[in-house]
């Protein structure tokens, strides 16, 4: 696949450390005590897991409880992965290389897809991340509560935290290399690009959970009975209407900012501060309303609650194991590593991940409403 090297992956993937011209096939397999640190395969194993454990959880869901909505979201996120990561690894390939030059490299892990482009954890770290976004709010009742526009913009929300804790962490790491030259990267916030901190953690989660309750949830919350035939058509609705959410939501930025960076970061920056004040203010009353005993009937999924533990203390410990280097940092780069993130931000978003972590297991001990959703049984073959 030389032919796709182009200039600029090229470079990024020398800098870390493998040949763009050499890197495996359509699947490449390596050892794993072999990658470039060991913080590589310790992600790989915990976002891959999730999303086996977090897949395993929807099919029991509609098997036992016949509510598809769970197994529709992990699908839908994966389409939309699909239908958004080629066409950024090979531009040119797509035919949209005049206009897109290469925005990122991966590092090279255990397992990777297309001559080094995807790894596997990347695979899965969009259905799992979803899930776990999605899952939090909708344990809290807020789809129920508040109506589904309001509950997307609370999983964009808790998407944002959890994922951000993972995203300020990786390019000091080496996981990832972000083209700094690449204008649609600019503006940069540390190592990260504002448009990966606002689209990508925030904006398409927004896109695919209103998309996902839109079209599946709150016809099973309804007590609708959905068709295995209605649930395909609608999963891939899904997965093309995120993507293009994904374009829609951002647009101010794109049109306004579109040749000044400094007016593109204000606009994103505004599109996540006016998306983190409603969804705070609704999270925070929810909470409180739940804790009353007065909010709506309380849905819960263990595998989420409990896996959401496993993965922010993963990511603690490789945020502490990280950190002596992080303090020894020369002009934005860190001791023995790449480029470093935001401190204070990954703080932030640590706070509000474990907040809701601890707003969902509070729920199990006051649990005062049915268990599950009105919609059980809510599919037929």
């Amino acid at each position: 696949m030389s032919e796709h090297c182009s200039p600029t992956f090229d470079q990024l993937a020398t800098e870390l450390g493998f040949s763009c011209r050499t890197a495996g096939g359509l699947v490449e397999f390596r050892n794993p005590f072999a990658l470039q640190n060991w913080t590589l395969p310790v992600l790989e194993v915990c976002v891959i897991l999730g999303a086996i454990l977090t897949l395993i959880y929807a099919i029991q869901r509609l098997r036992r409880h016949g509510d598809p909505t769970n197994l529709v979201l992990w699908l839908g996120a994966t389409a939309y992965l699909f239908i958004i990561e080629p066409p950024l690894y090979f531009p040119a390939a797509f035919g949209i290389g005049g206009h897109v030059d290469t925005m990122f490299a991966h590092n090279v892990f255990t397992v990777d897809f297309l001559w080094g482009r995807l790894p596997l954890y990347i695979v899965a770290i969009y259905p799992f991340m979803a899930t776990l976004a999605f899952e939090t709010v909708r344990m809290l009742g807020v789809f129920r509560r508040y109506g589904v526009p309001v509950g997307a913009v609370c999983v964009g929300f808790v998407h944002h935290a959890y994922y951000e804790v993972f995203d300020q962490l990786g390019p000091q790491l080496r996981w990832w290399e972000w083209s700094t030259g690449n204008s649609l990267n600019r503006p940069m916030f540390d190592s990260v690009p504002l448009s990966s901190v606002v689209v990508f953690a925030a904006l398409w989660p927004m896109s695919l959970a209103l998309c996902v309750q839109y079209f599946v949830g709150r016809h099973v919350d309804a007590g609708r009975r959905l068709p295995a035939g209605q649930l395909v058509w609608r999963t891939i609705v899904i997965g093309v209407l995120g993507a293009l959410g994904t374009f829609v939501l951002p647009l101010p930025a794109t049109v306004f900012g579109a040749n000044d960076i400094t007016v593109r970061g204000v606009l994103y920056a505004a599109e996540l501060i006016v998306l983190s004040a409603v969804a705070i203010v609704v999270l925070i009353r929810q909470w409180f309303a739940l804790r009353r005993g007065d909010g709506a009937p309380i849905y819960a999924n263990p595998v989420v609650r409990a896996y959401g533990v496993v993965y922010l203390g993963i990511m603690l410990l490789l945020w502490a194991t990280a950190l002596p280097d992080f303090l020894h940092t020369t002009h934005g780069w860190a001791r023995n590593g790449g480029p470093t993130g935001s401190a204070w931000y990954t703080v932030v978003c640590f706070a509000v991940a474990i907040l809701c972590g601890a707003a969902v297991f509070d729920l199990r001990r006051r649990r005062t409403a049915v268990p599950e959703p009105a919609g059980a049984a809510a599919v037929t073959g």
